[in-house]
């Protein structure tokens, strides 16, 4: 931040004295200490003044920024210099900040040998980051056996209200899979009385911590919900579980590991909202995607008085209406019960293709990846999978050379050196946010 005082407060307040005694008009009667105390204010003015003067005469890039605002999840970038264009001759106030944002770069990164096998013990120096083809510098930089920070969200919802046991097994068995030192949140899903009627909410059954006992006891405490708030999930995970910035040993290995359809039907927030939370945080996104689709398919086209029967909800529908049929009277998607079978279906298929593509751009976005899991059975394989990708990694980070922000892709590329054959797999780009 650059704060320059105006000198011309000061300036006239000493303009005021009477130019012989130094009292102001109408002090004449003034005791001797307070004419000392106006005499001291008057020297200081004066001082102050010059100093003032002094930054004035200074060109632009003379001034060096002190302190700017860090972006959450971003390690400090080394001082810059405050350019020509951002002070642009106009007085700055003493409480305007100058705001230079530099977006750290997190590349998880993952090598191997000839042979297949993980490779570890590099610094630093092996990798050399490459955007759009040009050459940048690595500014942070995390063995590959730095602990991690994992935020495990567990959906409860729909098909998997049945099958809470299975849920609980597979998430222990994914923690006990990760390293001693990683710290573990978990969060599920509940069901509350609101008003009368059950709502279902987001509940954190436990921070982060590296006690297994912990962490085995919080999920015997996760329950099921009668509806899906995915992206309030999301957004208490940043919230609450990644509210402070990382240590710097931590940049680039925090992540949020989910397990879930992705399809949202309770939630407050929606995917933008979500998606600009969960960039900002910094978060790694893993997705172990469930396939409920048939399962809940069947039940929404049985009748709507049949107990087995599923049904849209208004957050649903709407949002069906609003990204597949815009043109389409919001009446039309008011009733579930007046929609047809084919209808049903049709709404159905649509939103879980949304919720896959959603989660696959997260992943992207974020670095990190998504995992099919056909069951709940299944799920503990996907996590396996989960776990051993954690685990191997190297954590990269560096601030682009390219300082525009026009929302284009950004391809990066990962080269190691010293290692003959070596695999390299990493984030394979980013888009920057358009302002």
């Amino acid at each position: 931040m650059v704060s320059k005082r105006r000198p011309a407060e000061n300036l006239s307040r000493s303009k005021r004295t009477n130019a012989a005694t130094g009292e102001y008009p109408g002090e004449a009667m003034m005791n001797e200490e307070s004419k000392s105390f106006v005499g001291l204010l008057a020297l200081l003015s004066i001082v102050v003044l010059g100093a003032c003067l002094d930054v004035a005469g200074q060109t632009p890039t003379e001034v060096q920024l002190q302190s700017r605002p860090r972006l959450a999840g971003s390690v400090r970038a080394p001082a810059v210099m405050v350019s020509a264009a951002s002070a642009g001759g106009e007085e700055v106030d003493e409480n305007d900040v100058v705001r230079v944002d530099t977006q750290l770069i997190s590349v998880p990164v993952v090598v191997r040998d000839q042979e297949g096998r993980r490779v570890t013990g590099l610094t630093a120096s092996a990798f050399q980051l490459y955007e759009d083809g040009l050459p940048q510098r690595v500014a942070t930089f995390a063995a590959s056996d730095t602990p991690f920070e994992i935020a495990l969200f567990l959906d409860t919802s729909g098909s998997t209200r049945a099958d809470i046991e299975l849920i609980r097994s597979a998430a222990y068995a994914f923690i006990e899979s990760l390293r001693p030192g990683d710290r573990v949140a978990v969060l599920s899903l509940a069901a509350t009385e609101d008003g009368g009627k059950k709502r279902a909410t987001v509940a954190v059954q436990s921070y982060l911590t590296a006690d297994r006992q912990a962490l085995r006891e919080a999920l015997q405490n996760i329950r099921s919900s009668n509806g899906t708030p995915y992206y309030d999930a999301v957004e208490r995970t940043v919230k609450d579980i990644f509210h402070d910035s990382p240590a710097p040993e931590l940049q680039g290995r925090r992540a949020l590991v989910g397990l879930t359809d992705g399809v949202d039907s309770a939630s407050l927030s929606d995917f933008s909202s979500m998606q600009a939370h969960l960039l900002k945080a910094d978060l790694l996104a893993y997705f172990v995607e469930i396939d409920t689709e048939n399962y809940v398919e069947d039940r929404l086209v049985a009748d709507c008085e049949d107990d087995r029967t599923l049904r849209l909800s208004r957050a649903q529908l709407e949002r069906y209406r609003r990204i597949f049929d815009p043109r389409a009277d919001e009446a039309d998607y008011s009733d579930f019960c007046r929609l047809g079978s084919f209808e049903r279906m049709a709404i159905n298929r649509s939103l879980y293709k949304l919720a896959r593509a959603e989660m696959g751009q997260l992943a992207r976005d974020t670095g990190g990846r998504t995992f099919q899991a056909t069951s709940l059975e299944a799920a503990r394989d996907a996590f396996a999978q989960v776990a051993a990708e954690i685990g191997r990694q190297y954590s990269l980070g560096y601030y682009s050379t390219n300082p525009s922000t026009d929302g284009r892709f950004r391809k990066i590329r990962v080269d190691v050196q010293g290692i003959a054959g070596a695999q390299v797999s990493a984030r394979e780009g980013y888009k920057t946010i358009q302002r």
